[in-house]
């Protein structure tokens, strides 16, 4: 018989990411993200439901995600389901159902940041600001012509990695 242990979810951060780093040197980001279904009732009144769920992710991965994200960024993470397992301090089992996170993509901007060479990323005015100083304040294609397709393919290109 075939198993099948695969999540997707989006959602919005609950808090800023934590993270630490194992002694190997390997960085670990935990971070808890609020999921939200909407539904209405047998009545037709609508209900919302949020379920709260901790994400871990790990190396590269995990550093970017801390880098970036911070408390009510929409993102989504794509994973598998794990099970952690400890004793409590007064000897009771305890366990809680996890995701990993193998993949994720922001579905925000994401935070304002500099790389070592001083260069910003995110948006505080719309990214033009930015965009121009890289092009040398000469405007693009988008803001000569008024393309706005011209402008989404800018902004692609911002983001860092």
């Amino acid at each position: 018989m075939a198993t099948l242990n695969r999540v997707y979810l989006i959602g919005n951060l609950t808090r800023d990411p934590e993270v630490r780093t194992t002694p190997n040197g390997t960085c670990i980001c935990r971070l808890g993200l609020a999921v939200t279904r909407q539904f209405r009732n047998a009545d037709g009144s609508s209900r919302e439901e949020v379920l709260f769920i901790e994400v871990d992710s790990f190396g590269r991965q995990a550093e970017t995600i801390a880098r970036y994200m911070s408390k009510g960024r929409l993102i989504l993470i794509e994973g598998r389901l794990r099970l952690d397992q400890w004793e409590s301090q007064n000897g009771e089992k305890r366990s809680r159902i996890m995701v990993v996170a193998e993949n994720f993509q922001f579905l925000t901007a994401p935070n304002r940041q500099q790389d070592g060479e001083g260069q910003s990323y995110g948006r505080d005015d719309g990214g033009r600001q930015q965009q121009q100083q890289r092009r040398g304040n000469r405007p693009s294609r988008a803001e000569s012509e008024g393309d706005e397709a011209a402008t989404e393919e800018e902004e692609d290109e911002e983001v860092p990695f």
